[in-house]
């Protein structure tokens, strides 16, 4: 597996720093694992060393508290979004409102879905760095679809960048509420965000032609 050294000399630093970089990445896929199977709770720094055959003490080498165990996988979920978003609307057709926002919500929905570990952490409310994280995220996407929204003539070129954010908002709380007892989340509950969403958005929308 990994390079054998005489014992009188120490390992060469690129071999040290690739088993950190190989355990540390055990670490996350082993929490990530407890999190999408057993969650949060189940989640401890002890189960996680052990799911990824790492001694605790190791553990604790890498990561202080479990807290930033949960801060890093959530940035990784919040960049793979970011990036799937921006290739979203690269390649969009869309060509009304409500089908821009049904495309974005579809995209958070499936990705939940997939990823049920993110789901745990980012509507669980777990500690300050997640939410921060969260929100984080929320203002920069909503300044993202307002851009994208003004730029494809879907709303005026008036409307102030507070308006999506409060559609985030609005979005983000009843996603809460669809996970919060179904790890796939309430389709119905999601219908009614859709809608929410969209009645508020085409209060901005320009004049039919």
């Amino acid at each position: 597996m990994f390079e054998k050294h005489p014992t009188t000399q120490e390992p060469s630093r690129p071999v040290v720093q690739r088993r950190g970089v190989q355990r540390r990445r055990a670490i996350l896929e082993a929490a990530e694992e407890l999190l999408g199977e057993q969650g949060y709770e189940a989640a401890t720094l002890k189960a996680i060393g052990e799911r990824a055959g790492i001694p605790t003490a190791s553990v604790y080498h890498y990561f202080a508290d479990r807290y930033r165990v949960d801060a890093e996988l959530l940035r990784y979920h919040v960049g793979e979004l970011d990036t799937l978003i921006g290739a979203s609307m690269e390649a969009s057709g869309v060509s009304t409102l409500s089908a821009a926002v049904d495309a974005f919500i579809g995209l958070l929905r499936d990705y939940f879905r997939r990823h049920p570990s993110c789901t745990v952490l980012w509507f669980a409310g777990r500690h300050t760095t997640l939410d921060q994280l969260v929100l984080e995220f929320d203002r920069a996407q909503a300044e993202r679809l307002w851009r994208f929204l003004v730029e494809h003539g879907l709303l005026r070129e008036d409307t102030p960048k507070l308006a999506l954010e409060l559609a985030f908002e609005i979005g983000s709380r009843l996603f809460d509420i669809a996970f919060r007892d179904s790890p796939d989340g309430d389709d119905t509950t999601m219908v009614e965000a859709r809608r929410a969403v969209t009645a508020y958005l085409e209060t901005y929308a320009p004049p039919a032609a």
